[in-house]
C-alpha cells in the first residue's frame, strides 16, 4: 500500500486554476443573493418570479473581495495559519456570507441554508430580505466581529482582537473609500501598540478599487511611489498588487501573500526568540481591482466595471421589469455555475477540498464567537479597598485614586486577558495605582526620563490621542472574550457614541442567536465630568452620553452613577462579572466628601438605589418632600441643601434617596430591570413634590418619571451653561447648587409656602454673595468650601 502522503503545490498552474474556479464560485453566490429567490442554477430561463421585487445590496467590493478571501484560504493552508477576516468596506455582505457557504460553517450554523439546490434558494432569499439578513457584516454573518454599517474600524477592532493571542493573524481588508475615514487614517499607528511577542499580527489589505458611491477615492489616485511612502513613513512595508486577468494576478498575489506571512513570521520569531521588541515594520498589502470586477462591463454606453456607477445594483433587473433578465442571466452564466456544482447545487469536490477545514475556516474561527479561551475575571475583594465613613462627609479622597488601587489588583489576578484603554488620559484621570503593576504598550522608540511608564509590554494601552482608537481597541478586545475598561473624558465620549450604538446593536443581534457565545459587557468609564471642568470650561462640558444610550434597548444598557469611592468599589463587581452590555460608568476624580460606608455601597449597588437613613427624617411618616440624587455632585449638593432646609425648617419632614444604578428606576414595561410602581412608590411617595439632582441632561429624568403616578417632580440637572469658573459656580451656572436646590424644595411644599419668602431672599443674596466673591477672589466661598455633612437627628 502506498502510504505517501500527496504534497501539494499551492504555487502550481493547476492549484491556480481551482483557485479561479472557487473564486467564480463565490462569484456567482454573490451575484445570486443580489438578485434572486428561485431558480438558484438558472435550470430554465429567468422568470418575474425567480427575481425578487426590489434587488438590494452592493456589487462593486464584491469580487475583489471573494479574490482576497480565496487567497487567505490558500496561504492559512500552506502555512498552517490561524486567521480570522474583517471585511471594513461597509456593504459587503454577500463576501463572508458566500465564502462561509462555500466552506460549509454557514450551512453548520444554519441548517436550512444547505449546500444543495434548495439550500442556494434559501440563501439568495434571504439576503436584503424581510426577515433574512444585512447587506453588510453583521452579527448574524459568521466568521464577524466587525459591523459593516460604520465605517472606519476595521484595524481597531483587529488590533484589539489580536492583544494577547499571540499566534492569531487578522486579516483586514479596508476599503480605499473607508481609508479616508478619521478613525481608519489613525488606525494606521496601531502597529505602535502590537507586540511581535505576546500579540499576534494585523495583516491589513487595502483593497483599493477606486470609487466610492459616486466619487473616486484619494489613495487610488495617488501612485504607487507615493503610497510607498505614506505607509512606510507610518511604519509599514508596503506591497503592491495589481490587474484585472485573474490567470496573471493568481501567481503575483500569492507571491506576495506568501512573502506577508513569511514576514510576519520571522518578525515574531527573531522577537520570541531574541526578546528583541523593536518595532517592527509589519507588512500592508495595496489591491488594485476594478470596482464591480467581474460583473458588467458597461450600460447605456457608460462604464460599469471600473466607474462609481458598480457601486450598487449594476443592471436595472427586478420582479416587475424584466426587460433585462436575459443580461443578468448572462451575467449569471459568465462565472458557469455548471462547472462549479453538481445538478443537486453541491460544490463540486475538488473545489470543496480547497478551503481551511474545522476550526481553521475564517468563519467558524472560534476568536469570531466569543474568543479561543474565554475566561471571567478573577476579581479582587472589594471591601478590602473600602474608607470608612463613619463620619458621613467628613473624610476626603479622591474616587479614581481609590478605584486605582482596585483595578491596579485586578491587572494582578489577570495578568492576560484584562486591558485597559484611554486617549492619553489614564493619569489625568487619577489611576495611578496601575502604574505600580504595568506600563502602558508602546514599541515606538522610548526617551528617558523624558518619556514615564512606557514599555513594549503593559496592560495600558492609551498613547494615542484617539477616542476611536482607544474604543476600538476595547471592542476588539471585548468582542474576542476578553475584558476591558475604556476611560474618557465626558464630554469626548460623544467623539465615539455612534461606536457604542454600533456595538449594542451587535451585542444585541448576537444575543439573539442561540449560536453564538455571550461577550463581556463592553465598560466604558466617564470621568473628568462637566462639573468638574471649571478650568476647560463649556467645551468639555456635555452628559449627554446617558441620555445617548439610555434610548438603546433596555436590556443591553446599564449607566451607574456611584457617588463616592466605596459606592465606586461596590459597583465594580457588576461591571466586571456582566455579559452582554454596555455600561455606562459617570465617576469624580476630584477630592469629595465621602458619604457612605461599604454596607451602604453594598446595598447601592445591588439594590440600585436606596433611602439614607441618616439624611432622612421621615421615619415612620410620610415625608413632606423627597430628594433624590444620581452623581457625585447631585449627591454633596443634595446633602448640602438638606442642612440649609433642617436648619431652617427643623420640623420638615424629608426623605433623600441616593440612585447608582439610574435606569432601575425605569418602568418594568420599558426596562425589565426597572421597579414595578409599588416599588418606585415605597420610595418616591404617590403625591409628595420630588426634586431630583441629576448629573445629565433633564429630559431623561422626565421621561422616566413620565409613566409613573406621581409626576410631581422638579428636576436639576445639567442646563447647558458653562464657563471657564470656580467648581462650585458650575453647578450655580446650572442650578445644581445647595442653594437653588433648597429654595426649589420649600417653594413647593405647600405647608411651607408662607414661610418660604424669607428663607428663598436669604438663598438669593447668598448666591450673590458668590457670584461677587469668586470675581474678586477668584475661589469658591468660606461656606462651600468649608462645608461638612451636619448630621440632622
Amino acid at each position: 500500500m502506498d502510504t505517501k502522503v500527496k504534497t501539494v503545490d499551492y504555487s502550481s498552474k493547476e492549484y491556480f486554476d481551482k483557485m479561479t474556479a472557487y473564486w467564480r464560485a463565490a462569484n456567482y453566490i454573490s451575484v445570486g443573493q443580489l438578485y434572486l429567490k428561485d431558480n438558484p442554477l438558472l435550470e430554465r430561463p429567468l422568470k418575474s418570479e425567480d427575481v425578487k421585487p426590489h434587488p438590494i445590496g452592493h456589487w462593486g467590493t464584491i469580487a475583489g473581495q471573494n479574490f482576497i478571501y480565496t487567497h487567505l484560504n490558500r496561504v492559512i493552508n500552506k502555512y498552517d495559519l490561524n486567521m480570522f477576516y474583517i471585511e471594513g468596506p461597509g456593504h459587503g455582505g454577500q463576501v463572508m456570507v458566500s465564502n462561509s457557504y462555500l466552506d460549509g460553517s454557514y450551512s453548520e450554523i444554519y441548517p436550512r441554508v444547505s449546500q444543495d439546490k434548495e439550500g442556494m434558494k434559501n440563501l439568495f432569499t434571504q439576503f436584503s430580505w424581510p426577515g433574512g439578513v444585512a447587506s453588510h457584516a453583521s452579527a448574524q454573518t459568521p466568521g464577524s466581529i466587525h459591523e459593516g454599517g460604520e465605517l472606519g474600524y476595521a484595524l481597531s477592532h483587529a488590533t484589539g482582537a489580536i492583544l494577547d493571542n499571540p499566534e492569531v493573524i487578522a486579516a483586514v481588508v479596508t476599503g480605499d473609500g473607508e481609508t479616508e475615514t478619521g478613525p481608519l487614517a489613525a488606525s494606521w499607528f496601531s502597529n505602535t501598540f502590537i507586540n511581535p511577542i505576546t500579540d499576534g499580527a494585523i495583516l491589513p489589505i487595502v483593497h483599493m478599487n477606486g470609487f466610492k458611491i459616486s466619487n473616486p477615492t484619494i489613495l487610488s489616485r495617488k501612485s504607487d511611489e507615493d503610497l510607498d511612502k505614506y505607509f512606510s513613513g507610518m511604519g509599514w512595508k508596503p506591497f503592491f498588487v495589481e490587474g484585472d486577468d485573474p490567470e496573471k494576478l493568481n501567481p503575483e498575489m500569492a507571491k506576495v501573500l506568501d512573502e506577508a506571512i513569511e514576514d510576519i513570521k520571522a518578525i515574531q520569531k527573531h522577537a520570541r526568540e531574541t526578546g528583541d521588541t523593536t518595532m517592527p515594520h509589519w507588512p500592508v498589502i495595496i489591491f488594485r481591482s476594478p470596482k464591480g470586477w467581474t460583473g458588467p462591463k458597461s450600460w447605456n454606453g457608460e462604464p460599469i466595471e471600473g466607474s462609481f456607477r458598480a457601486h450598487q445594483i449594476p443592471i436595472p433587473v427586478d420582479a416587475e421589469d424584466m426587460e433585462h433578465a436575459d443580461s443578468l442571466a448572462g451575467w449569471l452564466k459568465s462565472y458557469h455555475p455548471e462547472e462549479l456544482f453538481d445538478e443537486n447545487g453541491k460544490l463540486i469536490p475538488e473545489l470543496a477540498a480547497l478551503p481551511p477545514k474545522g476550526e481553521q475556516r475564517m468563519a467558524a474561527n472560534p476568536i469570531t464567537n466569543g474568543g479561543i479561551d474565554p475566561k471571567p475575571l478573577v476579581l479582587p475583594d472589594y471591601r478590602k479597598y473600602a474608607l470608612d465613613n463613619k463620619e458621613h462627609g467628613k473624610q476626603i479622597k479622591q474616587d479614581m485614586i481609590v478605584w486605582s488601587d482596585y483595578l491596579r489588583d485586578l491587572i494582578k489576578l489577570n495578568p492576560h486577558n484584562f486591558r485597559i484603554f484611554g486617549p492619553d488620559e489614564t493619569m489625568s484621570n487619577r489611576l495611578y495605582s496601575l502604574f505600580e503593576v504595568t506600563n502602558r504598550q508602546w514599541l515606538e522608540p522610548i526617551k528617558e526620563p523624558a518619556d514615564q511608564y512606557l514599555a513594549p509590554a503593559g496592560r495600558i494601552i492609551d498613547s494615542q490621542l484617539s477616542e476611536h482608537q482607544a474604543e476600538g481597541f476595547n471592542e476588539g478586545y471585548t468582542l474576542t472574550g476578553r475584558h476591558g475598561l475604556f476611560t474618557s473624558y465626558e464630554a469626548f465620549l460623544r467623539v465615539v457614541d455612534s461606536m457604542l450604538t454600533q456595538h449594542f446593536k451587535w451585542i444585541r443581534k448576537a444575543h439573539e442567536e442561540p449560536w453564538h457565545k455571550a461577550y463581556p459587557s463592553l465598560n466604558v468609564v466617564s470621568t473628568s465630568t462637566s462639573f468638574q471642568q471649571d478650568h476647560n470650561g463649556y467645551t468639555h462640558q456635555d452628559p449627554g452620553i446617558l441620555t445617548h444610550m439610555a434610548e438603546k434597548k433596555a436590556e443591553y444598557i446599564r449607566e451607574y452613577l456611584p457617588a463616592d469611592a466605596n459606592s465606586l468599589l461596590a459597583i465594580s463587581p457588576k461591571l466586571f462579572s456582566s455579559q452582554n452590555t454596555v455600561n455606562v460608568l459617570i465617576t469624580s476624580k476630584q477630592p469629595r466628601p465621602q458619604f457612605y460606608s461599604i454596607d451602604e455601597a453594598t446595598v447601592l449597588a445591588n439594590s440600585g438605589l436606596k433611602r439614607i437613613d441618616w439624611a432622612s427624617n421621615d421615619d415612620g411618616v410620610e415625608p413632606d418632600v423627597v430628594i433624590a440624587a444620581a452623581g457625585t455632585e447631585p449627591n454633596m449638593e443634595s446633602l448640602a441643601a438638606i442642612n440649609l432646609l433642617h436648619d431652617a425648617f427643623p420640623d420638615l419632614k424629608i426623605r433623600f434617596i441616593n440612585v447608582v444604578d439610574l435606569l432601575k428606576l425605569r418602568s418594568p414595561e420599558i426596562d425589565p430591570r426597572g421597579l414595578s410602581d409599588a416599588e418606585f412608590n415605597s420610595y418616591f411617595t404617590t403625591d409628595k413634590p420630588i426634586l431630583f439632582a441629576y448629573h445629565g441632561f433633564e429630559g431623561l429624568i422626565r421621561d422616566i418619571f413620565f409613566t409613573r403616578p406621581n409626576r410631581n417632580v422638579l428636576i436639576h440637572g445639567y442646563r447647558e451653561e458653562g464657563d471657564i469658573t470656580t467648581p462650585f459656580d458650575m453647578r450655580v451656572l446650572n442650578e445644581l447648587d445647595r442653594y437653588h436646590l433648597a429654595k426649589d424644595v420649600i417653594q413647593h411644599v405647600p405647608a411651607y409656602a408662607e414661610k418660604a419668602a424669607a428663607f428663598v431672599q436669604k438663598m438669593d443674596d447668598t448666591l450673590q454673595y458668590h457670584h461677587d466673591f469668586i470675581r474678586a477672589n477668584g475661589d469658591d466661598i468660606p461656606e462651600v468650601q468649608e462645608w461638612t455633612w451636619k448630621p440632622i437627628k
